[in-house]
């Protein structure tokens, strides 16, 4: 924990402090801090700061790099001076780093930035360590301390510290370099410029270090470079400052690159929107039913291979783009998933339920795994795509090239659209600085190309729906591994625009006597659902077209339609002309003159007398029984629990070997049934997804903080409270309970009374243990004479 940041925390007030915890809610996520001390700790974990700093846009970047090259004598007046601006202009940026703990004021006005600000960058403004570092280092003896002074026409009498005062002196001062570079051989001064412009870290020919006479050897005599190996050599910062010159200011970009736009229509755009949005959920569905009817397998290495993306392509008519994004949104929504049953991917209970959502729900649903998704469906490697559902290297960083490419959209007005990607892609870096070029670059036409397929972008320009995903920002994503509903998914603003987008979905049909069906404009999902269960979609487009045959009639037939249920639901969806009610009847009359029946068993006897009476049995009739001959007997139920009811009804069967595999499918066995279209089943026992905890409350929780006291518990002092109260523990489990109060482990405590509870970050107040329980997701007290065990959580 940094002291100078836990001072900074006591000094401010309740807004502001505020204003930091809404900035940084890792720092309150459960179990909160309850003190500014722990605070503190949160703020200035290191991955935690990190995290924060790969968010930033470039202007606060810039200003801490300056802050590390000005060091311990940073104010807001010498950052400024430093970055060639006036202090108005950088105290802005400034106040945005107080209000993310990563940069504080301390009382005389100097900065102050968090530790892990220093990890990131080893080479702050391209320049290396301080000289001091150098010239204290252990390789470098009073002796080469001397060495170097005489080499700078200084005295080498006196202490270390005389030595290295002397020669900073010198090399940090412009002047005096150049007239010490007067004197250089040929070729030095180009030699230590690349070090000072590109630098400071070069790759060198060891042996021109040892010849005399040359640039290298002159200049490491002097200390204006340092060489770390044989082939590597640095040059110090301070010396790299004064050959660049006093003009020489750090980078400071605090407006955007211009990105140029041409003019949107923003009702084609919306147009566009109401096309493409449905047309997602359309082919989403398709995709889901065609799973679930033929399980996706998967290769060896992991993904789905190219030969069964093209196979679900030509059978649900989706585009090959369409399917591969569609394919990993699902499984990333868990609306697909791997059986090892099937044998492949399937769709799972959570499908079910979305099927039975409003058309917006299960739009958002495919837009909060978009929005999450860790992976770029659509980005080329090589000139090829990945894998679909194979692994990618680039990982998390991928989505949030996606949030910073809709982000910088969402900066342009309704009417307007990016011009060219070159000049997207450099927007988009000044806002994301840390994420990768190259990678940014190759992913950002795929974004574009996957955020027009699901409605989000038209003509270049961002849509109703798109602006209002981006509104969200990455803050509310969640994990790709999040098994809870994402904020996104709730959102008011994006609720009402999926709901505009979906609205002109069309719900009605116009059949043809010609056995045709045309949709114009964007079917709704209920209605194409139906027509490709009873009809072959033939085109798709601004225009939609099925087209009826026996063959498809019978299928729908075959999912468990009657000829009446069937044209009740299509009347509903326009006028059934008769051609198209003849030709239902007439499959529907045909339909069934020969049955195949799945049994679950065969009962065989010698004497008929003796199965008839079985098949007659009143308590067997749950088994299902019927006569197909004299001398066997067909059952429903499976042969392991027919055996045991004729055994419970008096009767000596004996088991057979089966001729071949019996599959029985196995119905829920609880829970509330939904009769799907086909006769599928939905079992909604559980939730389609858990419900996330609300974020916490930073204003509640500055209160708390700026209201709360010291720790009242003494340093030192917890083996002997706990030795004394916790009587009932022996002395191990009251050293684990000594861990749980100073160092937060977690730890499963049982009371007296036989309650457990799973704790952490315990304090010890008034002989009870005031701690952290996960059960109730709060502090709670637990007398420590009323702990029976401790084990290790």
């Amino acid at each position: 924990m940094d002291d100078h940041l836990l001072v900074w925390l006591t000094t401010l007030d309740e807004d502001r402090l505020a204003r930091v915890l809404a900035n940084r809610p890792d720092a309150i996520a459960a179990p909160w801090p309850r003190r500014l001390d722990t605070l503190a700790r949160r703020l200035s974990d290191n991955f935690a700061v990190m995290e924060v700093m790969r968010g930033l846009p470039l202007p606060p970047l810039e200003i801490l790099q300056a802050c590390l090259v000005v060091g311990e004598r940073a104010t807001p007046d010498e950052l400024a001076r430093f970055l060639g601006v006036t202090t108005a202009e950088v105290l802005p940026w400034l106040e945005g780093l107080y209000d993310q703990a990563l940069a504080w004021p301390a009382p005389d006005g100097r900065l102050h930035l968090a530790e892990a600000v220093a990890r990131w960058w080893t080479a702050p403004c391209g320049l290396g360590e301080a000289l001091v570092s150098y010239l204290d280092s252990w390789t470098l003896n009073a002796e080469g301390l001397r060495r170097i002074s005489r080499g700078l026409g200084l005295s080498s009498q006196g202490g270390r510290r005389q030595l290295m005062a002397r020669v900073t002196a010198v090399l940090g001062d412009a002047e005096r370099l150049a007239d010490l570079l007067r004197e250089a051989p040929d070729g030095t001064v180009s030699l230590l410029d690349e070090f000072a412009w590109d630098g400071p870290v070069r790759g060198v020919d060891g042996n021109r270090f040892v010849t005399h006479g040359s640039p290298e050897k002159w200049a490491a005599e002097r200390g204006l470079l340092y060489r770390t190996q044989w082939d590597i050599a640095e040059m110090p910062r301070e010396v790299a400052l004064a050959l660049r010159g006093p003009d020489y200011h750090a980078p400071f970009t605090p407006e955007p690159p211009a990105l140029g736009t041409v003019p949107a229509d923003p009702a084609a755009v919306d147009h566009a929107m109401c096309l493409a949005a449905p047309h997602a959920v359309d082919r989403a569905a398709a995709l889901l039913e065609n799973t679930d009817k033929t399980p996706l397998p998967l290769l060896k290495g992991g993904g789905v291979g190219v030969r069964e993306v093209r196979r679900v392509v030509k059978e649900t008519g989706c585009a090959e783009d369409e399917a591969r994004l569609l394919l990993e949104v699902c499984a990333v929504a868990r609306l697909l998933a791997f059986d090892e049953t099937a044998g492949g991917l399937i769709p799972t209970k959570r499908f079910d339920a979305w099927r039975l959502e409003d058309a917006p729900a299960r739009l958002r649903a495919l837009l909060a795994a978009w929005w999450r998704m860790e992976r770029s469906s659509l980005r080329r490697v090589s000139g090829r795509y990945p894998t679909v559902l194979g692994d990618d290297p680039a990982g998390e960083t991928v989505a949030r090239v996606r949030w910073a490419v809709l982000t910088t959209l969402a900066t342009l007005p309704p009417d307007a659209a990016y011009a060219s990607l070159p000049e997207l892609v450099q927007a988009v870096h000044w806002r994301a600085p840390l994420l990768d070029r190259e990678l940014l670059t190759e992913c950002c036409p795929a974004v574009l190309a996957e955020a027009r397929l699901l409605g989000l972008m038209a003509d270049d320009a961002l849509t109703d729906l798109g602006r209002a995903l981006a509104a969200l920002g990455p803050s509310v994503a969640g994990d790709e591994q999040d098994e809870t509903v994402p904020e996104v998914e709730r959102d008011p603003g994006l609720v009402e625009r999926s709901v505009h987008a979906l609205a002109g979905a069309q719900r009605t049909a116009l059949f043809g006597t010609d056995l045709t069906a045309v949709v114009t404009g964007p079917p709704a999902a209920e209605l194409s659902s139906l027509l490709d269960r009873a009809a072959d979609r033939e085109t798709k487009g601004a225009a939609s077209v099925w087209r009826f045959s026996s063959a498809s009639v019978r299928r729908a037939l075959d999912a468990g339609y009657s000829a009446d249920s069937l044209l009740e639901e299509l009347r509903a969806a326009g006028t059934v002309p008769q051609p198209l009610a003849y030709l239902v009847k007439d499959v529907a009359r045909r339909h069934g003159e020969v049955t195949v029946t799945t049994v679950g068993c065969i009962i065989q006897g010698s004497d008929p007398g003796l199965l008839a009476e079985i098949a007659a049995h009143r308590r067997l009739a749950r088994l299902g029984l019927r006569l197909l001959a004299p001398t066997v007997l067909a059952g429903t139920a499976p042969a392991d629990r027919t055996l045991a009811a004729l055994r419970e009804a008096g009767y000596a069967p004996v088991p057979v070997d089966d001729t071949g595999e019996i599959s029985v499918r196995r119905e829920p066995a609880s829970g509330r049934l939904i009769l799907l279209p086909g006769g599928r089943v939905a079992e909604l026992e559980e939730p389609m997804l858990s419900i996330a905890d609300p974020p916490p409350d930073p204003r509640e929780h500055a209160q708390r903080l700026v209201r709360s006291g010291p720790d009242e518990h003494a340093a030192g002092q917890t083996w002997a409270v706990i030795g004394r109260l916790a009587t009932r523990l022996p002395t191990a489990q009251q050293s684990l309970l000594g861990f749980v109060v100073d160092r937060g482990v977690r730890a499963l405590i049982t009371l007296s009374d036989g309650l457990t509870a799973t704790i952490s970050h315990g304090e010890l107040r008034r002989g009870v243990l005031d701690a952290w329980c996960e059960e109730a997701g709060d502090y709670l007290e637990f007398p420590l004479a009323e702990i029976a065990s401790v084990t290790s959580g």
